[in-house]
């Protein structure tokens, strides 16, 4: 329940913050605002944990991508070439996206020195039309963690 509650929480959270189809007042309840503290120390862990590991660097292949037009409906996705750079093993330890519409999917396995992975950001369009602008955060063993990589688009009926 507990879990449930918090999903529903950071999709609404997130969709305040991102062009989501419905904007909605909303009516600050003490449980939200838990929820809320809950995923903001949630994040200051997975960064802390990633940045307590032996510490490399990263390269992507883009930070950011433009779908373009999406028909209302469609599901999306895009691939981010990882390369680790560093002299230490890269560890993703999540990818958290902005929103409930963007499911991640990346490497577990550590990546050695010079090799790839990738991120993978699905994107369901069903709730939206116009313009989008959706986010996700990378948790790793890198400096500069989490790193923000984004997609973009317009969705049309």
């Amino acid at each position: 329940m507990k879990k449930t509650v918090l999903i529903l929480a950071l999709a609404i959270f997130a969709c305040g913050f991102q062009s989501c189809e419905k904007k909605q007042e909303h009516n600050h309840s003490k449980e939200y605002d838990e929820a809320v503290e809950k995923m903001n120390q949630e994040q200051k862990k997975l960064a802390k944990e990633a940045q307590n590991m032996p510490l490399t660097s990263l390269a992507l292949s883009e930070n950011s991508f433009d779908f373009g037009s999406i028909k209302r409906g469609e599901k999306k996705e895009h691939k981010y070439e990882v390369t680790n750079t560093g002299k230490n093993p890269l560890i993703i330890s999540a990818v958290k996206p902005g929103c409930g519409c963007t499911v991640p999917d990346y490497t577990k396995d550590p990546i050695l020195p010079g090799e790839k992975g990738e991120i993978t950001l699905n994107f369901d369009s069903s709730s939206f039309d116009g313009s989008i602008h959706k986010q996700a955060q990378i948790y790793a063993n890198v400096e500069q963690a989490p790193i923000t990589i984004s997609f973009t688009g317009i969705v049309v009926k």
